[in-house]
């Protein structure tokens, strides 16, 4: 069973507007999917549709097997929502949100205060518990809201930017959790802005554009569409360019420079030349992410 199939989903605003086109998606059981696109492609039309906050013009949307249409109490209980904006009460205690979260699902007071302890362990806020939700900082708010989508064992967690204004040591730890999440099997519907978090985690890629899916596909495919790749080198000392003039090299100053290759296979060859001219690299890597390469060609055209 696929945790979302979308078949031909339309939504047309009373202004007129046509935010959505067509779409077809399909997400599978125990995925880690992203959802990519600029602001107003889309995106947050489609998790409108599928919490129950928006509804659709036309088309047909299942999750886990459930129609929204004829069983959408069953499909709610089925997702936990983080929203990109904190929407809970800043004057109750941390441990209350949570807890209280899971009586909108039924769940018995004393099974959600058990719970809500394990959950805000691995959050990282156990020690919060008892403080109030606005002396959090935002990253630790940011954690309380996945705690909170989490309370009801959801089969899916559907996230739009987790990761926003969140300091880099915080959002790799949050990597980690998330990828534990998803390997214990809960599915992952991500929207990001951060694509390295796409490349470093999601197996499968939408890109949405004008309302509609314009790339679908494993981030690994995705990737290998790239023609070239831009790696910044610093060497120990400056020398001729000459042996590695096929790779386009560009000199930033007296240690640095950029060097283009057609394809990532060919990074044990370009190292090799670069040894053979006489340079001893003392710093090798990519030139920003790849994925963000792709994605702004991909709105450009």
């Amino acid at each position: 069973m696929n945790a979302i199939e979308i078949k031909n989903l339309v939504k047309t605003y009373r202004t007129g507007t046509k935010a959505l086109k067509g779409v077809d998606l399909t997400v599978a059981d125990g995925d880690f999917f992203a959802l990519l696109g600029a602001n107003g492609a889309g995106k947050t039309t489609i998790i409108g549709i599928l919490t129950g906050l928006v509804t659709k013009s036309q088309g047909s949307v299942k999750i886990f097997g459930h129609s929204i249409d004829t069983d959408f109490e069953a499909a709610k209980k089925c997702i936990g929502v983080v929203p990109q904006e904190f929407n809970f009460n800043m004057f109750e205690q941390v441990q209350d949100i949570v807890v209280n979260q899971a009586g909108y699902f039924g769940i018995d007071y004393k099974i959600a205060l058990k719970d809500s302890q394990e959950i805000l362990k691995r959050v990282g806020l156990w020690e919060k518990r008892k403080a109030m939700a606005r002396t959090l900082s935002g990253g630790m708010k940011r954690r309380l809201m996945i705690a909170r989508g989490l309370i009801h064992h959801p089969r899916m967690l559907i996230l739009d930017e987790p990761t926003a204004g969140v300091d880099v040591e915080l959002r790799h730890g949050m990597w980690k959790y998330l990828s534990e999440i998803n390997a214990s099997g809960t599915t992952i519907l991500l929207t990001t802005h951060y694509l390295e978090e796409v490349e470093q985690m999601c197996r499968k890629c939408a890109i949405i554009k004008e309302g509609e899916i314009v790339r679908l596909d494993s981030v690994r495919n995705l990737l290998r569409t790239i023609p070239q790749d831009t790696y910044r080198v610093t060497v120990k000392e400056m020398l001729s360019l000459e042996g590695v003039r096929a790779y386009n090299p560009v000199q930033i100053d007296e240690h640095t420079l950029d060097i283009e290759i057609q394809k990532r296979e060919e990074l044990n060859e370009l190292i090799l030349k670069l040894a053979q001219s006489g340079f001893v690299i003392t710093d090798f890597h990519p030139k920003g992410n790849r994925l963000e390469k792709l994605f702004l060609e991909i709105l450009r055209k």
